[in-house]
């Protein structure tokens, strides 16, 4: 480190103190006062009487850690007892420096109890080798996808949208990706659908964190998801084959969580408190209309929109859902979701507010506005004048979270139904041929919500109407495409989404490798078909692949639906990832029959489909198979050693099916990807998973830290015992190099280092 840098490090202030609760993060040096918030939601009168200190109070606190089950999974129940049973009671009993500790609490408005939080700090959680335990199991079952860090107040938009398993849903604006896997999840609540009918759509303008959704994603292991990366304001309208025919793509549901000021985040992000200014909702209000009505239009009739923000300024909440509904003339209508989280304490949302400006000046109503500020404040950031037709938007609708009410953070959070179409969306939408890749030639009419064309053409049906407006939008989007193309290296023209593009990049963020789809007989079925025993009904058409030449390395796998969209969007749509891993190539395959191995990440989409290669495993074969790396085949149970004997050598499925009359084990089937070598049997499953399914075994997984040597101690004396073991076994059968080089095959880490002669995994 230079010697300028040495000196600007030593200037700078201490960063941050981690002793608060959330195993995260305050800044010790910033103070935790504003006086313009203050005054500002005093005079907006938002919080009831005699309440306001208590607002401000836990608006100062440190915000609980909560955590989230995943709950489509049919292991959620068993990890659900294990925290019960194994951590919260134990937990209950502790006490540290003289002090009880709380235990986790559920969230009493969350389904099924899948929903718990918590006021440990980091300094306590250290002070506690079972606290440690516990903060371990959270991070290693977060990794695995069974468990997700996620605010309790961020779980509110995906529960009000009741979601069903058929429904095609869109997240505008995704990133990072907590609310989407939660999406995710509801759509794979019925855990005997191996693909859905319906899929999710995630979208986010930034690049970057795309990237981060795809991880968050991931996760969850679902053929039913697509990473996208559009502006949220004028993101394209798809279309889908229908019938034979071309038609747009609506949307049963849509969450519409915008990009807001995040003063509800106070608690969590500390930086809030000094750059919280009124302004910030001036500069918003505009681009959280424009994606509100971007987010309608797509919106089938008869479907729900959440519109949700992490801000309590009326500005950025009740004042965009107003203008949205006097927009739509009666085509919107706000839901009542009082009654669709019994427990959950929230406010009713406010029919009158006011307008300030960071210098302190309010405004009632758009006439007092001066016009030197009519570029800076709009009249849709007012409450309609007319009382009648403000009654009947019924505001009171909306839901206000407040953080002092249930110790959350502040949140706001609307239902929309929509009943009839868009008014602007009845007549044929005028084609501009000056500009095809601006985005109010797409939508025909002005992004910020201005009035639709004085000229309109003559009116057509409903359904008609949006069919014909999606192909005459994809009509303008791919001309739009191809003007972009031709103009990669010059200037970006006026309503192109994104930034200019650059020499390395298309249009922006990097350029992805092709999804291409697998035809019924292309040569690399063959050997997977007989290998494997496929049947007939599995889905060939759906397997894709990254790679129009060359060796297909790894095969995914999509829903029906999600095919159709990418089949039929390549041009106006930028795909980031989509899609589960199914198989992934391994030359050392191809002399036992296949040059594909089984991918855990795609096992619980295929297994259904394969008919050879699965060998039943009882609840101690599983054990052996994750706690030892290459176990001889004599260490397994005598039915399932048998059915390893007469399988020839290569890619296995070890499944594990619960006995009802033992309720003891583990009462959730378990599939796990194997390879059955010459004289033994390995599985080939990431480390956190292997971790996830050994707790519900009931084997302690702990990774010691230095200093606590008494666990390691006993560890390597079982590791020589098991050694002892292995030799005398190497008489009867000594073990060759059969599995294949899992080190090269595999970039994602994603198994465990190469095999050992059976040694003992120390992992675990």
């Amino acid at each position: 480190m230079g010697k300028r840098s040495r000196q600007r490090q030593k200037n700078q202030p201490a960063r941050r103190d981690r002793d608060s609760a959330g195993w995260g993060a305050g800044y010790v040096d910033i103070v935790k006062e504003n006086k313009l918030f203050e005054k500002y939601y005093k005079e907006q009168g938002l919080v009831p009487e005699g309440e306001f200190e208590q607002f401000m109070d836990a608006m100062r606190e440190p915000l609980p850690a909560t955590i989230r089950i995943t709950g489509y999974k049919s292991h959620a129940r068993e990890i659900l007892n294990c925290l019960k049973e194994k951590y919260f009671k134990e937990i209950q009993e502790l006490e540290i420096d003289g002090q009880k500790i709380e235990a986790p609490q559920p969230l009493s408005w969350y389904p099924d109890e899948l929903a718990w939080h918590t006021n440990m700090s980091r300094k306590i959680i250290r002070k506690s080798p079972l606290l440690e335990k516990f903060h371990q199991f959270l991070i290693s079952e977060t990794e695995s996808g069974n468990i997700s860090r996620q605010e309790a107040v961020s779980m509110i938009p995906p529960l009000l949208l009741k979601i069903e398993p058929h429904h095609k849903i869109l997240d505008m604006c995704a990133a990072p990706g907590s609310k989407t896997a939660q999406l995710i999840e509801m759509l794979h609540a019925d855990m005997d659908m191996t693909f859905p009918e319906g899929f999710v759509i995630a979208n986010d303008v930034d690049n970057k964190r795309c990237y981060l959704l795809v991880h968050q994603a991931k996760r969850l292991s679902s053929p039913c998801i697509m990473v996208v990366n559009h502006d949220a304001s004028c993101i394209p309208t798809l279309q889908i084959d229908a019938n034979n025919k071309k038609d747009a793509l609506f949307y049963d549901r849509i969450l519409c969580d915008v990009p807001c000021s995040g003063d509800g985040t106070m608690r969590k992000n500390i930086d809030v408190w000094k750059k919280w200014t009124t302004s910030n909702s001036l500069h918003l209000h505009g681009l959280q209309l424009r994606i509100a009505v971007r987010g309608v239009e797509q919106l089938a009739v008869g479907g729900r929109m959440v519109y949700s923000t992490c801000s309590l300024n009326p500005i950025e909440d009740e004042a965009v859902i107003a203008a949205l509904l006097e927009k739509s003339e009666g085509a919107l209508e706000l839901a009542d979701g009082s009654a669709e989280l019994p427990g959950l304490k929230w406010m009713p949302g406010v029919n009158s507010w006011k307008l300030m400006t960071k210098e302190g000046q309010w405004y009632a109503d758009w006439s007092e506005v001066p016009s030197n500020r009519h570029t800076q404040i709009r009249p849709t950031m007012f409450p309609p004048k007319d009382p009648q037709k403000l009654a009947s938007l019924h505001l009171e609708r909306c839901m206000r979270i407040l953080p002092h009410h249930q110790n959350t953070g502040g949140f706001f959070v609307a239902v929309l139904v929509k009943k009839a179409p868009m008014p602007w969306n009845k007549r044929y939408p005028k084609l501009r041929k000056e500009n095809p890749s601006s985005s109010a030639a797409r939508e025909g009419e002005s992004p910020a919500g201005a009035t639709p064309s004085d000229n309109p053409l003559p009116e057509m049906a409903p359904e008609e109407a949006e069919t014909k407006k999606g192909e005459v939008e994809g009509e303008r989007e791919e001309e739009a495409a191809k003007a972009e193309k031709a103009q990669e290296t010059a200037a970006k023209p006026d309503g192109v989404c994104g930034p200019p593009p650059s020499k390395k990049m298309r249009l922006f963020g990097f350029k992805e490798d092709p999804f291409v789809f697998l035809n019924e007989n292309d040569a690399v079925f063959q050997p997977i078909q007989t290998f494997y025993d496929l049947s007939p009904d599995f889905p060939k058409l759906n397997v894709l692949t990254r790679t129009h030449e060359g060796k297909k390395r790894h095969l995914y796998m999509v829903s029906k639906e999600l095919r159709n969209v990418l089949l039929n969007n390549s041009e106006r749509m930028k795909v980031i990832n989509t899609g589960v891993k199914v198989w992934s190539r391994n030359s050392d395959g191809e002399e036992f029959g296949c040059a594909f191995r089984l991918a855990q990440e795609g096992i619980y989409s295929l297994h259904p489909y394969i008919r050879s290669r699965v060998i039943t495993v009882g609840m101690e074969d599983v054990k052996v198979l994750l706690t030892q790396e290459n176990p001889f085949l004599s260490k397994l149970q005598d039915d399932a050693h048998a059915q390893a004997k007469k399988m020839g050598m290569g890619s296995i499925v070890l499944r594990y099916q619960p006995n009802p009359n033992n309720p003891a084990e583990p009462q959730c089937p378990i599939e796990l990807c194997g390879w059955r070598g010459k004289t033994s049997i390995r599985a080939f499953v990431p480390r956190n998973e292997r971790f996830h399914y050994l707790r519900m075994l009931g084997v302690e997984v702990f990774r010691e830290k230095p200093g606590l040597s008494q666990g390691r101690r006993e560890g390597e004396k079982e590791g020589k015992e098991e050694d002892t073991e292995e030799k005398e076994e190497e008489t009867e059968a000594a073990p060759e190099r059969n599995e294949p080089d899992m080190e090269n095959s595999d970039p994602d880490g994603s198994v465990e280092p190469k095999a050992n002669s059976g040694k003992q995994a120390p992992s675990t």
